[in-house]
This record gives C-alpha cells, structure tokens and sequence, in this order.
C-alpha cells in the first residue's frame, strides 16, 4: 500500500510539473505563416505604407529570400490577428502574390501594442510629419493610461506631466517639440498632406491646428484658389482672428493677399517655348534676360502710342 501510495504522489508531481511546464512553453512567442486574409491592420495605424522604390526592393528580397524578419502580431478576441509591426512587409507579401506573412504571436494587450508599434517605426531614418504626430499622439495616450493613479490626491494634469517628460526621454525630442506635432492631428486631413509634401512649413502648420475644421476648409479653398500657402506670420494673424471668432472667407483671402518678401510670386518661362522668339545666333542664354525685357519695355511703349 505504500508503495502504492508513493507511486501516486510520484505521478501526480510529474502530472503538475507538466502542466507548469505546458504553460510556460504555451506563453512563449510563436512563429507561424499566417494567412494574410486573417490578419488586419492596427487601429489608426498613423504610420504611411508607401509603394514606392524601397517596397519594390522589399518585394524582390521577399521573392528570393522569404520574410527574413517575422512581422509581430497579437491575436484578437475575435480570432484574427491584429499587425503590431510589420504593416510594409504584409504589404511586400500582397504585391509578391504570397497568401501568407511569417509572424511572431505575441499575448499582449491594446496599449502594449501601441507602445510597441510605434518604438519599431522610430527605427526608421525618415517619418513623415503626420507619422511623427499621430505616433506621438497614440504613445502619449497609452503611457496615460498605463501610469494612471486611482488614489483621490491624483490630478489629470500630473498624469500628462509624467507622460510628457517620459515620451521626452524616449524620443530625444522636448515636450515642447512634441506636443507641437501632436498638434498636427488637429488639422484636417488636405492640410496635412501638404505639411508632409513640404507644401505648408512645421511652424505655420502648428498655428493653423488651432483653426476650426470649417476654418481650415475655407483656407484650403483660399489656398487652392490663390496658389500659394500662408507664412508663419500669416498663420499667427489667422489663429488670432479665429480665437476672436472673426475669421472668414474674407479676412482668410485678406492675410493671403499680405505677400511677405518670401512668398514673392516667381514667374518662369520653359527654354523651349521662348527660343522661337529669341535669335540663338545672336542672343546667348547668359543674355535671355535681358533681351526679354527690353522687348517688354519695347511692347509697353507700343501699347502707350496706340492709345494716344
């Protein structure tokens, strides 16, 4: 009977030692192919996938070698997978006609994953302005909720402080800085296309998120219509008259009509359509110029005696 009983409390220690052990190997990140059908992009991902020359260079080394780096996922509650990092590679797969994506299957929550997602794109060697502001603005609103107090004393505005000064030391920038890119959300989305195409200054652009939506789209007609985009000084006049509640279609064409010595219109002329005018015998390019207005002074006075 002893015997018996010790061989019993032999296998129920194996038994337990096999769960834990089960468990543990069950927590440990997979490596699967995972069907790209079954895997969707993250919430408000603020990062831009672009097809341009470095994805067709990703595609190739796809073909050839496989995906060398799993992309990382997180499986949802609905049994999908959710992409943490690895939205261009998912995107190389689809272009490369291959149905599935190897991945790491990470057990992590919502804000893990955001934190996660954008510290893996921050190793990239060039980010968009609205990639900068969206991803900063994601990071901030996870590390809230991650060091948020429920003891009574605690204030909303330590919790920012604290979440300012730690997405400060990861990121290299100030607070200041960021929280000027943060601002970026706040324009709409033409806006800020033309932020990331250099189109419109950093600076401006942050003047002008404090510009209401219907404000903004009477900018952009503004902008559409008169070809030219507004100056940090420019937008300073906007902002202040919008806080006033004055600014309209009017006072917006009014402050973009103030030409500041920078925004000076240039006028330019392809080689090709005035070389049919210009005698290449005789007129070098060096003296185009010149040519050119004296054949306008030329024409005005043409036009004076015409009207005598």
């Amino acid at each position: 009977m002893k015997g018996n009983r010790i061989d019993l409390g032999l296998t129920g220690y194996n038994e337990l030692f096999s769960s834990e052990s089960s468990r543990n190997e069950s927590k440990r990140p997979k490596i699967m192919d995972i069907p790209l059908l079954e895997i969707d992009d993250a919430p408000n991902h603020p990062f831009k996938v672009r097809v341009d020359e470095d994805m067709y260079k990703l595609v190739e080394s796809i073909k050839e070698n496989g995906v060398i780096e799993p992309a990382i996922l997180r499986k949802k509650a609905d049994g999908r997978y959710e992409i943490v990092a690895g939205h261009r590679r998912r995107k190389a797969c689809e272009i490369a006609e291959i149905d599935t994506l190897k991945s790491v299957i990470l057990d992590i929550g919502y804000d893990e994953a955001v934190v996660m997602m954008v510290e893996s794109n921050f190793q990239r060697t060039k980010l968009l302005p609205s990639e900068l502001a969206f991803s900063y603005k994601m990071r901030m609103d996870a590390l809230k909720r991650q060091g948020k107090r429920t003891d009574i004393n605690s204030s909303p505005m330590e919790t920012k402080l604290r979440s300012d000064e730690k997405l400060a030391e990861m990121s290299g920038n100030s607070r200041a800085q960021i929280q000027r890119y943060i601002r970026l959300t706040n324009l709409i989305t033409a806006l800020l296309d033309m932020v990331d195409d250099d189109k419109i200054g950093f600076r401006p652009a942050v003047e002008l998120s404090y510009l209401s939506g219907a404000e903004q789209e009477l900018l952009l007609d503004t902008i559409k219509c008169e070809e030219a985009t507004p100056s940090l000084a420019q937008a300073l006049k906007m902002k202040q008259f919008s806080k006033e509640g004055k600014l309209d279609a009017d006072k917006i064409l009014e402050i973009m009509c103030e030409r500041n010595p920078n925004q000076a219109e240039k006028i330019t002329f392809k080689a090709e359509s005035l070389r049919k005018y210009i005698p290449r015998s005789i007129i070098s390019p060096k003296e185009t110029e010149e040519y050119i207005l004296k054949a306008l002074a030329h024409y005005r006075d043409f036009l004076k005696e015409g009207n005598q």
